[in-house]
């Protein structure tokens, strides 16, 4: 399986179509600034939406249930409630969620590094 993975992968990086195709892929799921940082707060666990409000700074909550939704039909989240009272509800990423921490790691060395060079 990771085999024929490796190989798609490689097939669309020959093909400037499927490449920019797949990006848009991508983007489509992550766009807008709130859910990167949603995906981020989740790779430290589930949380509570209070949690993930309380982690994100200036994000209303309106803003935040929207992009909880948006990210849940995606596939990177999974919302899961629990018959108490009152009801309790937490989030935590799928695994095709979890696979972005790569991504976000990458784009956090970029950050960091980009930032020394630039305002240094």
């Amino acid at each position: 399986m990771e085999n024929l993975m490796e190989t798609k992968i490689e097939e669309v990086k020959k093909c400037s179509v499927k490449y920019v195709l797949a990006l848009n892929d991508a983007l489509n799921v992550i766009n807008g600034k709130w859910k990167t940082p949603i995906i981020g707060s989740l790779l430290f666990g589930k949380m509570r939406f209070k949690e993930l409000e309380r982690n994100i700074e200036n994000i209303s909550p309106r803003m935040l249930s929207k992009e909880l939704k948006d990210l849940e039909i995606n596939g990177i989240i999974k919302r899961t409630v629990y018959d108490t009272i009152p009801v309790t509800v937490e989030y935590e990423l799928t695994e095709s969620g979890k696979t972005f921490q790569t991504v976000i790691d990458v784009m956090v060395e970029w950050a960091v590094e980009h930032r020394q060079r630039t305002f240094s």
